[in-house]
């Protein structure tokens, strides 16, 4: 009688074993499918951005955005940062964040897929128009990163508004291939401390220059407060 009453018990568990599997992977089913279409919107919106008036490039546009989509999704999901070590930065000696080490996970996807985006957008679209589409992946990232330049150095040279702008333009295209936006904040990081190590070998002072910027911002907004 007990050996029988074990017997059901034990397929009672693996009923339940069973049910706890099929639902974590309608879960997870539907996860993806929830993904699948928030990317697929996000490159319509992208590609319509650019009012292209061709419906024939619009639909092939999009499929290459969200083929790139889904593929920095699928990796950035299937390589968690724990897969690197934890260690120092070398070039630092700092002890690598949890958000180093995904990036050097991140970093490890296949150039194919970086290719594949950069060969389809260019295939249908003006350089301009190609920009365009990757400043929707780093929210305008150049644009708003450059203003804060020329606001913190006024009297920006030629040379210093090209370095600024061949710098940037880097970050943004290496950006694009990082899913949070933490990454992709981070990777815009690594240019812009090239940029500032240019204003110090060449003649500035980087950071007496953002001190003075910020000190004048605090006058001008204690000068307001004081006048209101």
């Amino acid at each position: 009688m007990n050996q029988l009453k074990n017997i059901k018990i034990l397929s009672f568990l693996f009923a339940l074993l069973l049910f706890a599997f099929a639902s974590y992977g309608q879960d997870d089913a539907a996860r993806l499918a929830k993904s699948d279409a928030e990317q697929l919107k996000k490159a319509q919106e992208w590609v319509g951005s650019l009012a292209l008036d061709n419906k024939t490039k619009e639909e092939r546009l999009v499929q290459v955005v969200v083929r790139h989509l889904k593929a920095v999704r699928d990796w950035h999901n299937g390589h968690p940062f724990t897969e690197v070590p934890a260690g120092i930065n070398p070039a630092t000696g700092n002890k690598l964040s949890e958000l180093d080490r995904q990036i050097i996970a991140d970093s490890a996807m296949p150039t194919e897929v970086h290719q594949q985006l950069m060969d389809g957008l260019r295939k249908d679209l003006t350089e301009e128009q190609v920009a365009t589409i990757l400043d929707k992946y780093t929210i305008g990232k150049v644009a708003f990163t450059t203003k804060g330049y020329e606001a913190i150095v006024p009297d920006l040279t030629a040379k210093e508004r090209e370095v600024i702008k061949q710098n940037l333009e880097q970050a943004r295209e290496q950006a694009v291939d990082y899913k949070s936006m933490k990454q992709i904040s981070a990777v815009f990081e690594i240019y812009k401390t090239k940029i500032e190590q240019y204003f110090n070998a060449n003649g500035r002072n980087w950071r007496q220059l953002f001190k003075a910027y910020v000190d004048a911002a605090k006058a001008k907004k204690a000068k307001e407060k004081n006048n209101g």
